[in-house]
């Protein structure tokens, strides 16, 4: 019989004299919270994506989780991943070496937050779904995953940001590549040498503006007397011009054979006038301003606005111009920075002027008084100052409750209700709240609508005058119609507008929903009130006709209308439709039914 020797646990091996111990060979790494942490990465940064109107408290996980969780992956390799002192120094001071190399290499529109929404958890992520891969692979592991570190850092460096889109997602080209900015730049310089003289004793009042401002004259954006043809496959829009334009999201305002609106030119912000048959630009003014942030980008938010003394519009760092409409040349200039004390809000100064019984009025925001602003169309010289919300998207509005004329304005605070004369309060609803409100209220009687962003919703408030006091009350609040920067528009008894990025019907009486349907991203209504039809503008550039029916959404025609993310407000003034994103303007014209009547007859007469 054999034997065979065995070795005990607590004895040392033998080995041959001369031979040196064999070096303990790293073990398969222990994968799994690494996989789990890159698969809820992904989750996180994908909720925007899925979730409809996603509150405050998630676009922040989804913005900051996934870097959070980078980090956790890099305290899953340094203490629990089962590799060796060495791997783990290694490729830990690599990693984090590399992805500080590739934030000082990226892309000013990638840099700050972005680094920190993208580069830090892509990095990391690379790193660790090659670990999980090649977990039993010593020799190979780490240098892949470095690789792979590499590789994605290098991917990120060469690309630019021109934003996200309405879920959050980032709008990504190659950095080489130029900018619809900078394509438009270079014919800007042909565009001034073209442009034709204004005839000096030429006039523009009010009475000749068939859209004076930003969504109307009342900012209800309503436009009686049209009516279109639903078949467009039989009368299809037709094209009449289509030119580049600069960076911005103003609108449009309309007098005569002009269109007005806002855009940025390179490190200057512009305001625009072009002729409406043929889109060339009759002037521009400029100055030098340029706002960007990381979300929409450059430009201006505002949208000029048309009266008798002149034409009045606001950039998103502050400036307030007042211009003479034909030609372009400014009577006076404020600073809102200077004259409120603060900086632009995030998303920049995005109040279009009210002009209204010689004062323009705008949202500031400023500390103490100096939330609203006052200033006199005559000189610029500020006539009053009032409190107000810090920080607010909207614009001032006329309203009457109650036959008692005033002033609306929709802010982070709530809503208040001011005299035109002096500013002070009339009335006032309280519904504070750290999301931004970005649309426009909505009255309907003596009711407002206003609407909260990021999944809070919409309000009913009503104003009652009872003697000398006033009765404000909160009807209903609803979370069936959640819009973010997307106005909505009333008719018979009914809200349309965007839940999210559907677009949905609600009940003015209770906030129910009717329907939801019609998957248009982040876009924006026109209600067409005499033939009962909403004109939308996807987020995509399409333009939709849809009927005002609150038993079911009855879409009637579509066509692509412009490139590029388009979340500007369409304009309709007789057969013409104006469009415009940060890239394009253009207009068509659509077949009517019947003609309308002249436009400036139906255009409300306020304060003006």
């Amino acid at each position: 019989m054999t034997t065979t020797s065995s070795t005990s646990p607590s004895e040392p091996a033998s080995h041959p004299e001369g031979a040196s111990t064999p070096a303990v060979q790293p073990s398969t790494l222990r994968w799994w919270p690494a996989a789990f942490l890159v698969v809820l990465m992904f989750l996180l940064r994908m909720i925007p994506a899925v979730v409809e109107a996603p509150s405050l408290p998630v676009i922040f996980a989804s913005f900051l989780g996934p870097a959070v969780a980078g980090v956790l992956i890099l305290l899953w390799w340094v203490t629990f991943s089962r590799s060796t002192i060495r791997e783990r120094l290694l490729g830990a001071l690599l990693t984090i070496a590399l992805i500080g190399i590739s934030i000082t290499l990226l892309h000013p529109s990638l840099a700050n937050m972005n680094a920190i929404m993208y580069v830090v958890p892509y990095g990391v992520g690379a790193f660790a779904v090659s670990l999980c891969l090649l977990a039993a692979q010593p020799k190979w592991r780490l240098p892949v995953a470095l690789g792979a570190v590499a590789l994605t850092l290098g991917y990120w460096d060469s690309l630019q940001s021109a934003g996200v889109d309405g879920t959050f997602q980032p709008e990504l080209s190659w950095r080489w590549i130029p900018t619809a900015e900078e394509r438009y730049l270079q014919t800007v310089a042909s565009q001034a040498a073209e442009t034709p003289s204004p005839a000096p004793s030429e006039k523009i009042l009010l009475a000749d503006a068939a859209w004076p401002a930003f969504r109307g004259a009342a900012r209800d954006g309503r436009q009686p007397g049209i009516v279109l043809k639903s078949n467009w496959e039989e009368t299809p829009p037709k094209s009449l011009w289509k030119k580049p334009i600069g960076p911005g999201w103003s609108s449009f305002s309309v007098a005569g054979n002009r269109l007005f609106t806002q855009e940025q030119r390179g490190e200057d912000e512009a305001v625009v006038c072009l002729n409406t048959t043929t889109g060339e630009t009759i002037w521009a003014t400029t100055y030098p301003s340029r706002f960007w942030e990381a979300v929409a980008g450059a430009g201006p938010r505002a949208t000029p606005t048309i009266a008798d003394e002149g034409l009045f519009a606001l950039g998103a760092n502050g400036v307030l111009l007042a211009m003479d409409p034909v030609t372009g040349a400014k009577r006076w200039t404020r600073d809102l920075q200077v004259d409120a004390g603060r900086k632009p809000p995030m998303w920049g100064f995005a109040s279009s002027p009210l002009v209204v019984q010689g004062l323009v009025i705008v949202h500031a925001g400023g500390a103490e008084n100096k939330g609203v602003l006052a200033y006199r169309a005559a000189d610029g010289e500020l006539a009053w100052s009032v409190p107000s919300g810090d920080h607010s998207y909207s614009s001032a509005q006329l309203a009457s409750f109650d036959g008692v004329s005033g002033l609306l304005m929709s802010t982070n605070a709530g809503l208040q209700f001011l005299d035109v004369t002096d500013g002070h309060t009339i009335w006032e609803h309280r519904w504070a709240g750290d999301n931004y409100r970005a649309l426009q209220p909505l009255v309907v009687g003596n009711s407002a609508f206003i609407a909260t962003s990021l999944g809070l919703g919409t309000r009913k408030v009503t104003a009652r005058q009872k003697g000398d006091q006033w009765e404000v009350t909160e009807d209903w609040t609803s979370r069936d119609l959640k819009p973010d920067f997307n106005d909505f528009v009333e008719y018979q008894n009914y809200l349309y507008g965007f839940d999210g990025n559907i677009f949905s019907c609600v009940s003015l009486e209770t906030g129910k929903r009717a329907w939801k349907r019609g998957r248009y991203g982040n876009g924006q209504v026109l209600l067409l009130p005499d033939a009962g039809q909403l004109l939308v503008t996807s987020e995509t550039g399409e333009v939709v006709l849809l009927k005002a029916d609150p038993a079911k959404p009855v879409e009637l025609a579509r066509f692509p209308a412009i490139e590029g993310k388009t979340w500007n407000h369409p304009v309709v003034i007789g057969s013409k439709l104006y469009l415009r994103n940060a890239e394009m303007a253009a207009c068509y014209e659509l077949a009517l039914d019947h003609l309308p009547e002249q436009q400036s007859q139906s255009v409300v007469q306020q304060g003006n």
